[in-house]
């Protein structure tokens, strides 16, 4: 039995920065997962998906990502992983990480 599709948004990293960027619905990148495009069903999310050829000068490594949606917008992403990569490159204190830890924000 197929497994049902869970609502997606396409996901991957700014290649000048390095951090998680979400596609947006006007075909702009955005650091904002709120602000991405959702795709309701697999044929959207692989067309999706494959547009981003177009976009290798900005992005790497893009894919999708579940989420769960409200209105028409995802509100909340679903795997550890994603949570993750909204707080910025791990491997040091810079960037996001680096002005949430000024802020004493976990």
């Amino acid at each position: 039995m197929a497994r049902a599709f869970v609502t997606k948004i396409v996901t991957a990293n700014d290649l000048l920065v390095g951090d998680a960027v979400y596609l947006t619905s006007s075909n702009l990148w955005s650091r904002d997962f709120h602000e991405a495009k959702i795709c309701l069903n697999e044929d959207e999310a692989t067309r999706l998906l494959d547009s981003t050829n177009f976009h290798q000068h900005h992005i790497v490594g893009a894919y999708l990502a579940d989420v769960a949606a409200r209105d028409g917008r995802p509100v909340e992403l679903l795997h550890f992983r994603e949570k993750f990569r909204t707080k910025g490159p791990s491997n040091y204190f810079h960037g996001k990480q680096e002005f949430n830890n000024q802020q004493g924000v976990a």
